[in-house]
């Protein structure tokens, strides 16, 4: 199947992340700007990815006058990174959300079943009212992603939304078929993946390149 039979799949196309992805994938790329790079692309891709928020009015005090404005409604944001990778996505989203809680899921393959099992798990509270964005910026197998949406749902959520750096087609469709109520937000949709499980081209692993571990 192609990505464009799911409806809740939406791929990039702007200028800049496709730019700072080819920046992200050289090999030769230090961990700062590796760093810096991955919080740009979170901030361009959530930016999108909340264009479809509710709005209400309040009234707003300007120094010329009194009117209304649009503020966000409802309860605030949830951000939820995947650890460890998902961390470095995070301060991107804060820079256009500041005030969105943070929560935590830590997903690791179980030796026997080789299926991602919990490890750690913190939400904010009054998840039921909150639309969460799952962060993560490689979606591979989509073990993992499916896991967290799982594990998400299960605390009540019921507004989700996953954003990616990075996706091969096997674990997008894994994803888009298990959750068709959560919008999929990739920065690029990559050729395949080989036989360890990376996506290619894909950029190596991007905990190790964010956190400098290798």
């Amino acid at each position: 199947m192609h990505y464009k039979d799911f409806e809740n799949v939406i791929i990039m196309e702007h200028p800049l992340i496709k730019h700072k992805i080819s920046l992200l994938r050289d090999k030769n790329t230090v961990t700062l700007v590796f760093r810096h790079l991955v919080e740009e692309i979170a901030t361009l891709e959530v930016y999108e990815a909340l264009a479809d928020v509710p709005l209400t009015e309040v009234e707003i005090e300007t120094p010329i006058e009194t009117c209304t404005g649009p503020v966000i409604d409802g309860k605030k944001l949830a951000i939820v990174p995947v650890l460890r990778a998902g961390l470095g996505m995070v301060t991107g989203v804060q820079n256009l959300v500041p005030n969105a809680k943070v929560g935590h899921i830590g997903l690791c393959r179980d030796p026997e079943t080789h299926e991602p099992r919990e490890y750690y798990c913190k939400l904010p509270e009054n998840m039921d009212q909150r639309l969460a964005i799952i962060l993560d910026p490689m979606l591979a197998t989509g073990g993992s992603a499916v896991a967290a949406v799982d594990f998400i749902k299960q605390h009540g959520c019921k507004h989700i939304k996953f954003m990616c750096i990075i996706a091969a087609p096997e674990g997008l469709e894994r994803l888009a078929k298990a959750h068709t109520d959560v919008e999929i937000y990739v920065g690029n949709l990559d050729r395949c993946l080989n036989e360890d499980a990376y996506i290619c081209p894909g950029l190596g692993d991007a905990g190790d390149r964010i956190f400098g571990t290798k």
